[in-house]
């Protein structure tokens, strides 16, 4: 197809702007051929008319499709232009906040000038092992491309940083050594990649400064060669330095500073081992304050100056190293502010004691007036004579300012090559991997020779880029087998030669430099005169002779000619030099200057292999004889051009990676977009050249199978082929007629520039041909349908309408006839009722008139009748009223008078009522008063009552006297006298009554004072009550209102308690859960140690021990982890060497040594208590010995004789019968080894088996008749019992009436003395045996309490030793420790060794002496005759033939431990066991024969055997690690163990589940708790490793299960690839698919189940499983732009609906593994919901509750329609979920933890199986264990 056809109507093309550089717009109409205009409509609305060139007739770059906006790749793009690579850039850096973007081989980083979190450990461990194309573009996966390839393709390899100061060149070159130190590790424990990562900041501190674009700028190039072993681990590594910008040092632009490390010295004067160097502030010193800016924002100098003097420690810069560097710089400080006077115009001197230069001169340890001598003068030689010539005072600055930068620049190599010789390793390099941080293209106002010499440098990695990528597209055509065709690129040799030709600039300008009288006018006029009119690429500016132009790749670039020379010379005075290099009290500083001359050749080496770049000429006074001047000339820029060309020899010897570093704006602001700035940078790094080249030949690349699903729908189904390349080829002749656009290989498509675009438009014109057809029938449906459906409606409702208009109607007519019905009634009736009405109407006036007549008649007659009756009533009624009314008021006056009395008195009651009863009630108080004053009242009425009764009684007399003495007058004168006196009686009583009339009105007085007080009181009574009562209410309101606001409190206390109470146990659990994962996490690192360990100390006795054929290595059966827990681990000749062998090398390292160090003191600890334990056991044996000695002693317990036959016999029996079959089995054996064929004794022979077979039948013949004969005797011993009497309770009677019964006494008193002989011989052995066990006691005890002083003797001299040095404490403490601790075991064990002894010799004496009994019991009972029984009946004995009671034990013998452990766990094969056997068989054999060692009391076969069984697991586990079923099997096996343990451990918590049979099986002797932890640790390693299997088989397959595939064909959308291909999600017969996950994870299942693994655990595995798969599934989405699609969202939710399905077809849904893909699922919900509106936010943020905030905006900023229906993510949104989630408080970090391993735990589960039950089938081969 013509270019021409795409711009049609509403194409979109690009424009250039002079603001944005490129314009988008869109056209208006077709474009014809021959049309000078093109109507155009810009984005903002503004219509524009673009005028075409008239001569190139050249159309506006068209706009690619929406759907290809942000690729990763730029080759990727349809149309490959300036343009679409400046926007793409944009997009990706400003919407998505993506700074990696590929272009081709070239990783083009923008500086954000931000902090991003995607440099960390997780994200270097998702790009690790992946395909470059497989993630999204990233720093991390360039280095992992070209460590990959140096692996793989076995050549080294080169990573090129580039790009303008500031872009971020040193921060990209140290992400990528900080990729190779994490990703390779080392190769030894040196610790070489933190010595790597170390030398930045050491280099940054010297060679990097401020400048006006960058505050961390790199002022020198550097190259780093990472070397790598066979293993491909690091080594070392080497570093180049090229072209230090040593004028820095004495001269610094505004807002720009010098070298950092001049400010972090200035920053850390106030240190007191700085003191010495008399430094102050920055500003005070000429060389640092020129700036202006001595201050970065952010960065604390004193600080940064602490991480420098650390790295130097690292990389051993030793303190007096350290001291001498900064001696020397603070020196340079101060010579920058050595002043000048000057004496005349070529003459100057310096002050005397000048302080600046005192301060020098003191600190390099030179003579003062020697400096100041020759700072001020220079000498110069002629032929004939030498003389010393004053310099003026600007020569003298200079020459001061060119020594500070000789001086510098001497100390910058003297650092490198320090660095560069710690970095040395002495393994010999395999390869490496080469980083080169070197500065890009530079073009300023004024172009001196600093920036002649980088563009130099760049035009020459320009061309090497070239032609690497010249030469890979050439490769891939070739590959593919399409015919090659040139492809026109710029070659810049032109340019190299004009610079290094001969007669070049730099060969003119050392020329110059040879001149006497040279200078840089005439070094102008010569370039004039070579190269002007004469080379196209040079140029004389029209206003300059001064200058010239080089037209580089790049661009033009102007450079003055003023300071070239100088600049090339690099001369310092070699009389300055001299003074230096003779001070004698600084050593550094003559090595500075060291051998000069064989340093300044620009081709030899340093010892660590850095190539010198920058030197200094030194001018030297007279020429002398034999010097070699040829080196001594050599000029910078020859120097330059050299270690350039050394550079790209080695740059071509590997295969580069390009990384382009862009400054986004000059303002550092972040993420902001420049666009001039960026084209400028894009242009000058070679990124727009690697486009220009990739779209000159076919830049789109697609295999058929992607071709085929992207393109399928452009095809009809008999297009369709089997041959998926035929129909492509079909397909493409038909679309594109023009052959030339494309171009067929072997496995690829090719198409020219702009030709995807087309097939993209014709797709999306299909797609959307097909929307509209379907948008057209769906529409149709749904009209035709809606039309359908109201028709229906309509003729429903029709058919409702009429018969309901039918009904009514016939309503009508209804209701019409009983209406006429209804009116003629109607009316017949209010006719009726009318006459009716009228004629009753007429007769009632009739009766009411005459009724009318005859009742008025009849009341005037009344009326007369009763108007008398009225007169007569009336008139006798006048006169009662009369007469009642004046009775009504006599009686009303009597009523008033009485009331009023009645009142009175009713008042006077009342008072008195309420004087003394209601001032009871209201006043109690004043109760006791009132009733005082009552009582007196009353008293006083007494008295008043009996004197008025006297006084009547007295009148009463009184007048009886007067009345006799009137009528007695006569008789009583004589009387007369007393009668006086009477009189004086009545007035004195009178007088007497006058007083209490007196009392009686003030008790009154009192009482109405009193009633006022109590009515007063009464009155603030109520008052006070009213109140209390107000306060009372307001008190039960303020009640009320405190007892619910109590409720509230409570119930919300309650609340939060219980939500506190949950809340704190979720957080106990996490902690329980953390504790838990940081045990096993440290027990995983405990056993990676353990087995680096034994690997070392396998390496040391390799090296150390001269192999032998036929010796086998065997690994260590000790470790750390059981020398906690195992007291009687013996401590070897063998396993001494191996410990000794690596004290040696330990010694150098600290850290290791440390911690041996505090293992062995907890040894120490533990030996301690093991010999607490041991003397302990010895005290209670003691006791133990004494209570059974006097228990036999005092009391024997009585033992019948049956029994002791019984054990007679069994004895003899069993002794026989193993001696014939001990001579049996000989002879079976003689008579195999006497055959001659070895056929026929070969094991699984014919021969062999039947005998083997006769052997075991043989044996089990004899077994079943040993137990016949010992059943048989014990039933006649048990007869011979029953015919003895049945009172017999002891012995001694039994012994009588057997001498009663027995004829011959002789043989009685024999048979009774031998007994009695026995029993003194039993107890003098035994009286001997204690005497010597005490005897042995006391030795021991002595010797424990030697122990304890020997042990106090060792941790003082332990104190002693840590207030020594650390090396030699560490040295001296491990010694002595050691030492002690294996006297002390070998002591330990030779007491345990003669006790053990001991104890079997006195258990075997006791054992012959029980024989003896025995016999001697057995031949008394044999003696007795048959007549001497009682006759009683006999029963006939039956001899049943039964099977053997076992005890669920198994006995071995000692020597067949490691045959057991060999047979058992070292060469089992899990299959096998897991499909013939039960499970879980291992651990029970194993259990059972600890339960024989306990039975036996054998605590050192226990221990050993567990010891053993441990260590033989950790092997096998450590042989076959890898195997799934090995792990699975004995991680069963070893928690089968541990629940065994803890089931027959006796424990009451552990025996719930037990059986009464199975209790009875329980250990006795011995608690193995110590030893259950042990297995506990043992099972989590084995859990751990067995994760670690899962997820390295998993690994493969989930990104590309998970992701990749489609499972749901048809549903995802192939977008056009670029160069970096991803990993296709087409099904391959190699591609992982969810069915192999599926399957995989079954076959996971069904080994477990097989091997009878607890279902929790099993549940935990599962778990763990779909951890991993959810959290690498979610980190690859998360790194992976092309997988955030709506449709991959699907895909992913369905994927992970499959495996929920396995989880519910398992019945482990409950388990907790489907949580784990909370995050997973909420990623592809998120992938699939609206995100448009802030209901959609809201919702998004509620339903993303497992996604971390970033994570969130991840997705969010990487979601990118597949298709044009799809709309992205605004901004806008993205910035409202920010603000919506920025409350929320989540982990920062972005990827999931796939390594986490959640804590295991291991439930308790018994088995139901009984132990006796058990049979070991024979193909385990343990015929040498035989069942208890």
């Amino acid at each position: 197809m013509a270019a021409t056809e795409l711009y049609t109507k509403y194409a979109r093309v690009w424009i250039p702007d002079p603001e944005e550089v490129w314009k988008s717009a869109e056209l208006l109409k077709d474009y014809k051929e021959g049309d000078k205009v093109i109507q155009l409509r810009l984005e903002e609305g503004k219509d524009l008319e673009y005028c075409l060139d008239p001569k190139t007739k050249e159309l506006p770059p068209l706009r690619n499709p929406d759907i290809l906006v942000g690729e990763n790749d730029l080759t990727a793009l349809s149309y490959l232009h300036e343009p679409a690579v400046l926007h793409n850039l944009k997009v990706r850096f400003i919407d998505s906040k993506l700074i990696y973007t590929y272009c081709g081989i070239v990783l083009v980083a923008i500086n954000p000038y931000e902090q991003l979190p995607i440099y960390g450990e997780d994200i270097i461990n998702a790009y690790s092992g992946q395909n470059m194309g497989d993630m999204d573009p990233h720093i991390f996966a360039v280095a992992e491309e070209a460590y990959k390839q140096m692996a793989r393709d076995e050549r080294n390899q080169s990573i090129i940083v580039s790009g303008e100061s500031g872009a971020g060149k040193t921060v990209s070159a140290k992400y990528a050594m900080r990729y190779f130190a994490t990703v390779s590790g080392s190769a030894s424990e040196a610790n070489v990649e933190e010595k790597v990562l170390a030398s930045n900041p050491i280099m940054e501190s010297i060679g990097n400064a401020k400048t006006t674009r960058n505050d961390n700028s790199s002022r020198f190039g550097k190259y780093i060669e990472i070397g790598f072993d066979k293993r491909y681990r690091i080594i070392g590594a080497n570093m180049r330095t090229y072209l230090l910008e040593k004028s820095r040092v004495v001269f610094q632009a505004e807002e720009e500073r010098n070298y950092h490390i001049f400010y972090q010295l200035c920053a850390s004067a106030a240190l007191p081992e700085f003191k010495t160097l008399r430094l102050g502030n920055a500003n005070y010193f000429h060389y640092t304050k020129q700036g202006g800016s001595p201050v970065i924002d952010g960065i604390d100098d004193a600080k940064e100056m602490e991480h420098t003097r650390q790295a130097c420690t690292l990389l051993g810069i030793n303190d007096s190293y350290q001291m001498g560097i900064f001696r020397i710089l603070a020196g340079l400080l101060h010579l920058g502010n050595v002043g000048f006077t000057s004496r005349d115009a070529d003459s100057c001197t310096i002050p005397p004691k000048h302080e600046p230069l005192t301060i020098f001169c003191d600190l390099m340890g030179v003579e003062y007036q020697e400096m100041s001598h020759w700072l001020c003068h220079r000498k110069l030689a002629t032929a004939s004579e030498t003389y010393i010539k004053p310099i003026s005072k600007l020569q003298a600055i200079n020459a001061r300012d060119a020594l500070a930068k000789h001086i510098y620049a001497k100390l910058f190599n003297w650092i490198v090559d320090h660095v560069n010789k710690a970095l040395h390793s002495t393994v010999k390099q395999h390869s490496f991997i080469g980083v080169l941080d070197i500065y890009g293209f530079e073009t300023f106002e004024i172009n001196s020779f600093e920036q002649f010499c980088i563009n130099y440098a760049n035009e020459k990695l320009q061309q090497q880029f070239n032609m690497h990528v010249f030469k890979l597209e050439q490769e891939e055509y070739m590959k593919e087998q399409i015919p090659w065709t040139l492809i026109d690129f710029y070659d810049n040799q032109p340019c190299i030669n004009l610079i290094e030709a001969k007669l070049g600039i730099l060969d003119l300008l050392d020329e110059e430099c040879k001149m006497p009288k040279g200078s840089d006018d005439s070094w102008a006029q010569k370039l004039y005169n070579t190269h002007l009119n004469k080379c196209a690429l040079f140029e004389k500016p029209r206003m300059s002779n001064k200058a010239f132009i080089i037209q580089h790749f790049a661009d033009k670039v102007e450079y003055q000619c003023e300071g070239f020379l100088e600049k090339n010379k690099d001369t310092v005075y070699e009389e300055q030099i001299k003074v230096l290099k003779s001070s004698k009290k600084f050593k550094m500083l003559s090595e500075l200057f060291q051998d000069e001359e064989k340093a300044l050749s620009p081709t030899s080496a340093t010892p660590s292999g850095r190539t010198l770049l920058s030197r200094t000429a030194v001018k030297p006074a007279k020429a002398r004889p034999g010097q070699a001047s040829k080196e001594h000339k050599k000029t910078v820029g020859h120097q330059f051009r050299n270690s350039l060309h050394l550079l790209m020899e080695t740059l071509n010897a590997t295969t580069p990676h390009y990384v382009r570093c862009i400054k986004p704006n000059d303002f550092k602001f972040p993420f902001t977009f420049d666009e001039k700035r960026a084209v400028q940078q894009l242009r000058a790094c070679g990124v727009l050249e690697t486009i220009r080249i990739s779209a000159a030949g076919f830049p789109s690349r697609w295999t058929y199978q992607e071709f085929f699903s992207r393109y399928r729908v452009l095809m009809k189904q008999k297009d369709v082929l089997s041959d998926r390349k035929q129909t492509c080829k079909n397909l493409l002749e038909k679309l594109i007629l023009d052959k030339d656009k494309y171009q067929f290989g072997k496995t690829k498509i090719f198409f020219r520039a702009g030709q995807v675009a087309y097939l993209e438009k014709i797709r999306a014109d299909k797609l959307r041909v097909a929307c509209i057809r379907i948008q057209k029938t769906i529409r149709g449906w749904l009209m035709r349908k809606k039309y359908l459906r109201m028709r229906k409606a309509a003729i429903t409702i029709q058919r409702y309408v009429r018969g309901y208009q039918a009904r009514c109607y016939a309503k009508f007519l209804r209701r019409t006839r009983a209406a006429i019905i209804l009116q003629k009634f109607q009316r017949m009736y209010v006719v009726r009722k009318r006459y009716r009405l009228m004629r009753a109407t007429t007769i009632v006036l009739q009766s009411l008139l005459r009724g009318y007549i005859a009742r008025n008649k009849y009341q005037r007659m009344l009326r007369e009748h009763k108007a008398i009756i009225i007169q007569k009533h009336m008139r006798g009624w006048l006169a009662r009223v009369h007469y009642r009314r004046s009775l009504k008021a006599i009686v009303y006056l009597q009523c008033c008078c009485r009331r009023m009395m009645a009142k009175r008195e009713l008042k006077k009651l009342k008072i008195e009522a309420r004087s003394v009863e209601r001032y009871k009630k209201l006043n109690i108080g004043m109760e006791n008063k009132i009733m005082q004053l009552q009582r007196k009242v009353d008293e006083q009425h007494k008295d008043y009552k009996s004197l008025l009764e006297k006084l009547t009684s007295l009148e009463t007399t009184y007048n009886t006297e007067t009345e006799k003495l009137r009528s007695d007058v006569e008789r009583f004168r004589m009387s007369e006298e007393e009668a006086k006196n009477a009189t004086n009686r009545v007035h004195v009583l009178q007088e007497e009554i006058a007083k209490l009339r007196k009392e009686l009105h003030q008790t009154q007085s009192e009482k109405k004072t009193i009633e006022e007080w109590a009515d007063k009181y009464k009155q603030e009574t109520e008052q006070l009550l009213s109140e209390l009562k107000e306060q009372n209410s307001l008190l039960k309101k303020e009640k009320e209102e405190l007892n619910c606001r109590i409720q509230d409190q409570a119930k919300e206390m309650t609340e939060t308690m219980e939500k506190k109470l949950v809340e704190e146990t979720k957080q106990l659990e996490l902690d329980l859960n953390d504790e838990r994962l940081r045990y096993q996490n440290l027990l995983n690192e405990f056993s990676r140690l353990e087995e680096r360990y034994d690997d070392l100390r396998d390496e040391v006795n390799l090296m150390v021990s001269i192999p032998k054929p036929g010796h086998k290595r065997t690994d260590s059966t000790h470790s750390s982890n059981e020398s906690e827990y195992t007291f009687s681990s013996e401590i070897t000749e063998t396993e001494d060497l191996p410990l000794r062998m690596e004290q040696e090398p330990s010694e150098k390292k600290a850290p290791l040594d440390m911690s041996l160090f505090l293992k062995l003191q907890k040894r120490v600890t533990e030996l301690e208590q093991e010999k607490q334990s041991l003397q302990d056991e010895l005290d209670r044996k003691e006791e133990q010995a004494l209570r059974t000695k006097t228990r036999e002693e005092e009391e024997r317990p009585p033992m019948r004789g049956a029994e002791l036959e019984y054990e007679s016999l069994k004895r003899q029996e069993l002794e026989s019968e193993n001696k014939k079959l001990k001579n049996e089995l000989n002879e079976l054996q003689k008579a195999l080894l006497e055959k001659s064929s070895p056929e026929v004794t070969a094991p699984g022979a014919p021969a062999y088996r039947v005998l083997l077979d006769q052997l075991t039948s043989v044996s089990e013949e004899l077994e079943v008749r040993k137990e016949e004969v010992l059943i048989l005797r014990s039933q006649l011993v048990s007869q011979k019992e029953a015919i003895q009497p049945k009172n017999t309770m002891t012995d001694s009677t039994i012994l009588l009436e057997d001498v009663q019964k027995m004829k011959d006494k002789g043989e009685i008193a024999q048979a009774y003395i031998g007994l009695k002989e026995t029993n003194r011989l039993l107890e003098s052995q035994l009286q001997s045996q204690k005497k010597s066990h005490d005897n042995e006691l006391e030795a021991l005890r002595g010797e424990i309490q030697s122990l304890k002083e020997e042990n106090n003797r060792q941790q003082q001299l332990l104190a002693q030793n840590l207030q020594l040095p650390p090396e030699a404490r560490i040295e001296a403490s491990l010694q002595h420790e050691i030492t002690r601790l294996t006297n002390e075991n070998l002591d330990l064990m030779e007491q345990l060794e003669k006790q053990d002894k001991t104890v079997r010799k006195l258990k075997k004496q006791l054992k012959v002496f029980a024989k003896k009994i025995g016999e001697l019991e057995v031949g008394q009972m044999e003696n007795i005759s048959p007549g001497q029984i009682i006759d009683e009946p006999i029963r006939p004995v039956n001899i049943p033939r039964k099977e053997k009671d076992f005890q669920g034990m198994l006995e071995y013998k000692k020597d067949d431990e490691p045959k057991l452990v060999k047979n058992l766990i070292l060469d089992l094969k899990p299959r096998g066991v897991a499909v013939n056997l039960i499970p879980g068989l291992p651990a029970y054999i194993l259990f059972m024969c600890v339960r024989h060692a306990d039975y036996l009391n054998d605590d050192q076969k226990v221990r050993s055997l567990l010891t053993s069984t441990i260590n033989g697991i950790k092997k096998v586990l450590k042989k076959r690690g890898d195997d799934v079923e090995t792990v699975s099997f004995w991680l069963s096996n070893t928690c089968r163990f541990l629940h065994c343990l803890k089931q027959y451990s006796g424990e009451e918590g552990f025996m719930k589940h037990n059986t009464p049979r199975q209790n009875e099986h329980c250990l006795t002797n011995f608690d193995l708790a110590e030893y259950r932890q042990v297995l506990s640790d043992l099972a989590i390693q084995i859990y751990q490793q067995l994760v670690r299997v899962l997820e390295n088989i998993l690994q493969p397959m989930i990104v590309s299960g998970m992701l990749e595939h489609e499972t749901i064909q048809g549903v995802s959308g192939v977008k056009p690839p670029g160069l970096r291909k991803r990993t296709s999600s087409i099904a391959d017969e190699g591609t992982y698919t969810l069915d192999s996950i599926i399957r995989q994870l079954n076959t996971f299942h069904s080994v477990m189940c097989q091997h009878g693994m607890d279902p929790e655990l099993i549940k935990q595995v599962v778990k763990q499983t779909f951890y991993i798969t959810g959290a690498v599934t979610l980190n690859n989405l998360l790194l992976r732009k092309d997988m955030c699609s709506w449709s991959k969202g699907m895909q992913i939710r369905y994927n992970v609906s499959q495996l929920e399905e396995w989880l519910r077809d398992k019945n482990l849904m409950n388990s907790g593994a489907k949580e784990t893909l909370e995050p997973l699922i909420q990623a592809a919900q998120l992938l699939q919901v609206k995100k448009k509106t802030d209901e959609d936010a809201e919702a998004i943020c509620s339903m993303c509750n497992a996604l971390t905030t970033a994570q969130i905006v991840k997705v969010l900023n990487l979601y990118t329609p597949v298709n044009e229906f799809e709309e992205r993510v605004s901004i806008s949104f993205i910035r409202t979920i920010q603000m919506r989630l920025r409350d929320r408080k989540d982990s920062p970090q972005l990827l999931m933890d796939a390594k986490h391993i959640f804590p295991v735990t291991f439930p308790f589960n018994p088995s139901s199986l009984a132990l006796e039950t058990i049979q070991i089938p024979t193909s385990l081969g343990l015929a040498f264990i035989s069942r208890v």
